[in-house]
């Protein structure tokens, strides 16, 4: 499956807000194993959000198209040589395709082509045993730091008690004493 990889915008935004809320929460969610629909009610982000993410200073996020469709996006955050990833989505009609595996891989390269990354983190709901999986068979290691789940009621509310989070970690390929190949553009990759 050829895939094109790129940088969002700003005209982006509704797109992706509707992409992350189908991939995350309501009745859509529940065509793929990315759910949190039992879970938490209402949206995971709006429009506004992702334009307030794309503003952010060393903030992406990168998307993955095929024939133009936008099948998948993913959060990069970079601060003091960490590369806090978000929001993987892949559409719940597209999951179980390997969607989702090279979209983190590209994001984890392009990273490391953008920025002096020393580690990879994330933040999942522990709840979410399948998810954690996933990550680990990428290489992510749960560290054992909990945090609150973030309160945000004009976009989500709880549907179970006690919901937090646990941060997962990667170290890099490439740290700032072995600087990564020169950056390269959007990317076509298929499935292997």
């Amino acid at each position: 499956m050829a895939l094109a990889f790129s940088k969002a915008d700003a005209n982006d935004a509704e797109a992706l807000a509707e992409l992350i809320n189908s991939a995350y929460r309501g009745e859509s969610s529940r065509l793929g194993w990315t759910t949190e629909a039992d879970l938490l009610e209402g949206r995971r982000i709006d429009a506004a959000g992702i334009v307030k993410l794309l503003a952010g200073a060393d903030s992406l996020i990168l998307v993955c198209r095929q024939h133009g469709q936008l099948l998948g996006s993913v959060h990069l955050q970079y601060g003091a040589g960490q590369v806090q990833i978000g929001m993987l989505a892949v559409s719940p009609c597209h999951q179980g395709q390997g969607i989702g595996k090279q979209l983190l891989r590209q994001a984890e390269q392009w990273a490391e082509q953008v920025w002096p990354v020393q580690r990879f983190s994330m933040a999942v709901i522990p709840l979410r045993q399948e998810l954690i999986e996933f990550y680990q068979r990428r290489g992510y290691r749960r560290t054992g730091q909990i945090q609150p789940f973030p309160l945000n009621p004009a976009l989500w509310t709880p549907k179970v008690g006690d919901l937090c989070l646990e941060r997962l970690e990667k170290p890099a390929r490439f740290s700032t004493e072995s600087p990564p190949p020169s950056r390269v553009a959007d990317t076509d990759a298929a499935d292997g």
